[in-house]
């Protein structure tokens, strides 16, 4: 594959083989982000569990102290007094069946839903839509509550989902190259004490295996896991 002259002098900046301390891989970050659109700081962190198991899937959500830098449409769904409710919280999209029915006819201009518990038996069938874009609403992660106001705001706020993929591997974007290092570090350092919190029980051996951030447009930069942990300890 061939890379961009942009992209190669990015890889150049990185050692090769090394691993870097957390804030360290941050401050590379932002030297070497250099696209001329805001690129987005992303992180993907392997984790030594193996989804196939019920037991070992890693979902929940964390609220970024500087949020994503990207402002989120949020659909809700929800009956009665609770859809006035959802709008005077903030909410973007607010309906019930009406909206299930546009969802199921292939209509996605959102990018957070929440739903009353009253509508999980139409939601329900949203699964197969929703569920392989990582939208479909939880109990678990607070999608799914009658307290519409604090979950619009929260997810308003820099609240996000992250959950285990197929290969046990969890991607996020937690800010921007405008975003400041300190904001940078301390968005990475709340996602990474929320994954070590969110480790299944039934897990053995090594939890967080890898860590690497990368901007939008560049290379990867990897960071030394025992590193990081002894950073967003202190």
């Amino acid at each position: 594959m061939k890379r961009s002259k942009r992209y190669r002098e990015a890889a150049a900046k990185i050692e090769a083989e090394k691993q870097y301390g957390l804030r360290e891989a941050v401050d590379l970050f932002q030297s070497i982000a250099t696209a001329k659109f805001d690129e987005s700081m992303e992180i993907h962190v392997r984790l030594g569990v193996d989804p196939r198991h019920a037991d070992q899937q890693v979902r929940s959500t964390v609220g970024l102290p500087h949020g994503t830098g990207v402002t989120k449409r949020v659909l809700v769904l929800a009956m009665g007094e609770k859809i006035k409710e959802a709008e005077d919280a903030g909410a973007d999209i607010v309906g019930g069946e009406d909206l299930v029915q546009k969802i199921m006819g292939g209509w996605m201009d959102f990018d957070a839903v929440i739903a009353t518990p009253d509508m999980m038996k139409s939601v329900g069938r949203l699964g197969k839509v929703l569920g392989p874009r990582g939208l479909m609403p939880s109990a678990k992660t607070g999608t799914v509550t009658f307290d519409l106001a604090d979950a619009v705001k929260e997810i308003k706020a820099g609240r996000v989902e992250f959950r285990v993929d197929k290969a046990g591997i969890i991607h996020n974007a937690i800010g921007k190259k405008s975003f400041s290092a300190d904001a940078l570090f301390e968005n990475a350092k709340a996602l990474l004490q929320a994954i070590q919190k969110a480790r299944p029980s039934s897990v053995k051996g090594t939890y967080i295996k890898s860590i690497s951030l990368t901007s939008t447009m560049g290379p990867g930069i990897s960071v030394d896991v025992l590193s990081a942990s002894k950073e967003i300890a202190a």
